[in-house]
């Protein structure tokens, strides 16, 4: 199959981006490719069997069919109005036409400067590099809608930042790149007409079946409230903190894209903040509910030349149903419950009560909870808890809430166990891998990558383990 690039942004939103080719790195060469959505994208196999530099992996070359452009959105960034902000170091590079019919974006990260870098470089580093390929990975194995990572390259160009690091290149791949600061940006420019365009574009693109609709506007933005709750309901299921939440970093898709100083909870804390430069917590785990909702509101005011704010303000109010609907429904699933009863929720903030006060491992202990056994009072977690008998009392509730359903206990783990994850990318891990690869050592980085790739095997090895008490402390900043 010929490989075939489309330029829809290039050609329908003149004045949305800026055309500029990517700046090389010196002595680029890739290091991972990632064969499993390479297939899926019918990439041929010369394409990554680069001998000499990186290609377009390391924005080398173009494949024909590509114009490169960087995209210009803007944003409130902790809550705060920070105004142009753009592609300061990426690059779209093209859009992948498949025989199907889907179309993906091909963006470079780290690809050089560009007119919105700011104050910044332009420049990628290795570690946040090989941190958002292993994301990224990790949570479509999980099944949570995100962008995908599929190559990075290293280099010899040093990156200054609080030291000297390796340059590195992130191709990534999405059905669309556009976020909810695309339409603040000329929404806070005085310019509606742009933002009616640019929800014209994705409606056209991304919501065909609407385009007719005589209220497509309101039944879109209806789509991206429920597509940005369940996406989130998803995150707070698998114990995903996102760390920096801002407007820019939302996909109009609901897809999980920009992943910096994210993090996996290891111990139950709700309030976990993932971010040390998040001084205030803003972005903690328990907050990013109300976080999506936050933003929801201000994508719902760029809106409202063209969509009347009784409709929004309507419109809104279906995030926190179809939030609490997925994540029950996903919850429930954790627990091994097939119907839904009254008392389900305080069943559930039982186990979490117990979990916070002991620091229980979150993945930990809904995978062990996975081996239960209804008519059976021993349970391989009871030995996680210093407090047996407050477990004693809440596991005997558990057992009797089981025993209402008419599930036999193999059918009941094997559901379980397709839905508590044993392997999840915790910061250790990644790290582990970071530090070996930026020796030039790159089999811990791609080994994780395959376990990561099927998290819902039984596995008794570190990947699955708690991690070691440095590996709680470890810090991660939004420095790229």
């Amino acid at each position: 199959m010929t490989l075939s690039f489309t330029h829809h942004w290039h050609d329908e939103l003149p004045g949305f981006y800026t055309e500029l080719s990517p700046t090389p790195l010196d002595n680029a060469r890739l290091i991972w490719h990632n064969a499993p959505l390479a297939e899926e994208l019918s990439l041929p196999a010369s394409l990554s069997a680069t001998t000499t530099g990186a290609g377009v992996w390391g924005g080398e070359t173009l494949l024909p069919g590509m114009l490169p452009l960087a995209q210009v959105y803007s944003g409130h960034q902790f809550g705060v109005w920070a105004g142009q902000l753009g592609d300061g170091r990426g690059i779209l590079l093209g859009e992948q036409q498949l025989a199907d019919g889907r179309r993906y974006d091909w963006h470079l990260k780290g690809a050089g400067l560009t007119p919105y870098s700011r104050m910044g470089d332009g420049r990628a580093v290795l570690r946040s590099t090989l941190r958002e390929s292993l994301a990224s990975e990790a949570m479509f194995a999980l099944g949570i809608p995100t962008t995908r990572a599929l190559s990075v390259v290293t280099s010899d160009t040093p990156v200054y930042r609080e030291t000297v690091e390796q340059g590195a290149m992130l191709i990534r791949v999405a059905e669309s790149h556009v976020r909810f600061g695309h339409f603040e940006h000329f929404y806070y420019r005085r310019e509606p007409e742009k933002v009616r365009q640019l929800a014209d574009y994705v409606i056209r693109h991304h919501w065909a079946h609407l385009d007719k609709e005589e209220h497509k506007y309101a039944l879109w933005f209806r789509d991206v409230v429920t597509k940005t709750a369940r996406m989130i309901a998803r995150w707070q299921t698998v114990g995903f903190c996102h760390g920096v939440m801002n407007t820019d970093n939302m996909s109009i898709l609901g897809l999980t894209m920009d992943y910096g100083p994210y993090g996996f909870l290891d111990d139950y804390q709700p309030g976990y903040i993932c971010n040390h430069s998040d001084h205030r917590g803003r972005y903690s785990f328990e907050n990013q509910p109300a976080v999506g909702l936050w933003n929801l509101q201000r994508l719902a005011q760029t809106l409202s030349p063209f969509i009347a704010v009784d409709t929004l303000n309507s419109l809104l109010d279906v995030y926190q149903e179809a939030l609490l609907v997925e994540y029950g429904k996903l919850m429930r699933a954790k627990l091994g419950l097939f119907s839904e009863e009254k008392g389900d929720n305080e069943l559930l903030n039982g186990l979490f009560g117990l979990m916070e006060r002991e620091g229980s491992d979150y993945s930990r202990t809904f995978r062990m909870l996975s081996e239960t056994e209804q008519n059976s009072t021993a349970s391989p977690l009871r030995d996680e808890f210093i407090d047996r008998a407050s477990f004693d009392s809440w596991f005997a509730s558990y057992r009797a809430r089981l025993q209402h359903e008419q599930v036999d206990d193999a059918q009941r783990q094997q559901s379980m166990k397709q839905v508590n994850p044993a392997v999840v990318l915790r910061n250790w891990l990644a790290q582990r891998a970071i530090e070996q690869a930026e020796r030039g050592e790159y089999e811990e980085f791609a080994r994780l990558h395959e376990v990561l790739r099927d998290p819902y095997a039984d596995r008794n090895d570190d990947y699955a383990s708690r991690p070691p008490e440095w590996g709680k402390r470890l810090e991660v900043s939004c420095s790229s």
